[in-house]
């Protein structure tokens, strides 16, 4: 299963939104934006916001998510984005919208004015059914049901293929050696674009100063060119780098061309190719390749699974493929890629395999699957005597001596209170304690008395991070029944930093007057009270 959690943008989300996204995308020149589509169809984004990037009608950048409501329930199935940032998507019904940067007609909507939401583009694309959007650097390709392609933006290297070097503010039929063929894939480098026909042919056209549309020269092309050294092959899917290509066949044959100052086209060196050369000869079958037009990064998955990566990978150069222990090559992406950006619109499989991990969590206070239960403050808590044998050596001490050979299925516990007892035994199973900082101190007492050290750590930084003017006192208090000397000074020091407030809460005049008397004494000998 794909996990979007690996991408550091979606660590500010909790687990319940990470639960409901279907599909996601890191985007953006530092891959600071993201955008996200959950199983209901609605859409959010959040990050940085460069260029209006989000679609959110302002320039503000946001950490919590904010909904399109304009792309919702509409089921996004294409989407890219350039290096302005600008967006670009196509949805089920064959609509298209597009917002972002526009310095160069990008949007397509005949201006140049940033687009602070989303916009349907409707120009030249009257009863289009658009199925595949693709975006270059400042320039953008649409792909309709019966197989035309459509570009329009920056076109200084002839990327729009129109013949000329004008920049083409609406989409513009890209015909010429494409007139009457079926197209059934595109792409985009920076600064380049390419096609893919239903016969398994190759077009290319735009910038190739690296080799990069694979004609065999270095001359940029107005309109698309077939790559007549793929000829006879069948191609299924290409993908475009920053200024370099792959191509798969339908035999499972790698094939790469253009710039390779990084590696990135995996032939062992750093020279550029203008014309495809197979590499991964010796691999077996290869079934999926990525690339992304903001990287230099390259990869491939093999039939049985096995995902490679070449290229500038975290500032390094790898020159061949290299094997991972990735099972998908969207890894590759978020830890190697230069940005961190996804290559392709992620699709998360929410499936019914679970972790070991998730399979323990999942069992906690299972009385199906118990075969032992706690009985505090009246309440039953059911977990398994295995598990605590395993994970606490005070459970595995109390199983084994000979007193407890016969031990009852039920056990009562008087000495602690219910939810600190039950986040104890939940700990054990998850290794996460979510209790407020008033019951993370009896938490504490608890795993002090159980030499739990790891967990007595987990305490104090809970109460520490919780602690405020109103609970501060009752927390030193707290600290001083269960002789945690290094939470007593952080509270103290707290309490003595915010002495002015702590004394106005009611509750520092309700504690026990030994305590209210020994803290006085202290603070005074720090000048707390010389004012």
């Amino acid at each position: 299963m794909v996990d979007v959690g690996k991408w550091p943008l979606f660590t500010l989300l909790s687990s319940q939104e990470i639960a409901s996204i279907r599909q996601a995308c890191v985007f953006g020149t530092s891959a600071n934006e993201a955008i996200y589509i959950t199983h209901s169809d609605e859409v959010f984004v959040f990050g940085l916001n460069c260029s209006n990037c989000l679609g959110t009608g302002d320039n503000q950048s946001t950490i919590v998510p904010k909904k399109l409501e304009v792309l919702c329930g509409k089921k996004i199935v294409s989407l890219s984005y350039g290096s302005g940032p600008h967006v670009l998507l196509a949805t089920e019904g064959g609509e298209m919208y597009a917002w972002g940067h526009n310095g160069y007609s990008q949007l397509g909507n005949g201006g140049a004015n940033q687009g602070i939401s989303p916009a349907q583009v409707t120009s030249n694309l009257t009863q289009k059914k658009v199925t595949e959007v693709a975006c270059g650097s400042h320039h953008s390709m649409a792909l309709t049901s019966d197989g035309e392609v459509y570009a329009w933006g920056y076109n200084n290297c002839g990327q729009v293929g129109s013949g000329s070097t004008a920049n083409q503010p609406t989409p513009r039929k890209v015909s010429n050696l494409l007139q009457n063929k079926v197209v059934v894939s595109i792409t985009c480098g920076q600064t380049s674009s390419m096609a893919v026909l239903d016969n398994g042919e190759v077009y290319g056209w735009g910038y190739n100063g690296n080799g990069q549309l694979g004609l065999g020269n270095n001359g940029n092309q107005l309109t698309p060119c077939r790559l007549s050294a793929l000829q006879g092959m069948c191609v299924l899917q290409i993908v475009s780098g920053y200024a370099h290509s792959l191509a798969l066949t339908d035999e499972g044959l790698l094939y790469a061309w253009g710039a390779n100052t990084y590696g990135q086209l995996g032939t062992g060196n750093k020279s550029n190719q203008l014309s495809p050369v197979q590499i991964m000869m010796e691999k077996e079958r290869i079934v999926e390749i990525a690339a992304c037009h903001s990287t230099h990064t390259s990869a491939a998955k093999t039939q049985s699974g096995q995902v490679f990566m070449w290229g500038q990978c975290r500032g390094q150069s790898i020159i061949l493929p290299h094997l991972t222990h990735f099972s998908c090559t969207d890894d590759v992406f978020t830890c190697f890629a230069t940005p961190a950006v996804m290559w392709r619109m992620l699709s998360v499989e929410h499936d019914d395999f679970l972790t070991v991990a998730q399979s323990l969590k999942k069992e906690f206070d299972s009385p199906e699957t118990s075969d032992l239960k706690f009985c505090v403050d009246g309440k039953s808590i059911h977990v398994h005597k295995a598990v605590l044998k395993i994970r606490c050596e005070h459970f595995r001490s109390m199983f084994q001596s000979h007193w407890n050979e016969d031990l009852k299925e039920v056990i009562e516990i008087d000495q602690f209170s219910f939810p600190v007892y039950r986040a104890f035994l939940e700990y054990l199973y998850t290794d996460n304690v979510d209790l407020p900082p008033e019951d993370a101190i009896g938490l504490l007492d608890l795993a002090t008395s159980y030499c739990e050290n790891r967990l007595k750590k987990l305490c104090q930084h809970i109460i520490k991070r919780g602690i405020t003017v109103e609970n501060a006192f009752s927390l030193l208090s707290a600290a001083v029944r269960y002789d945690a000397e290094d939470l007593e000074e952080f509270c103290f020091k707290f309490c003595v930093n915010h002495l002015t407030e702590v004394t106005q809460t009611a509750g520092f005049w309700q504690i026990d007057g030994s305590l209210l008397k020994e803290f006085i004494s202290k603070a005074s000998k720090c000048g707390a009270f010389k004012n």
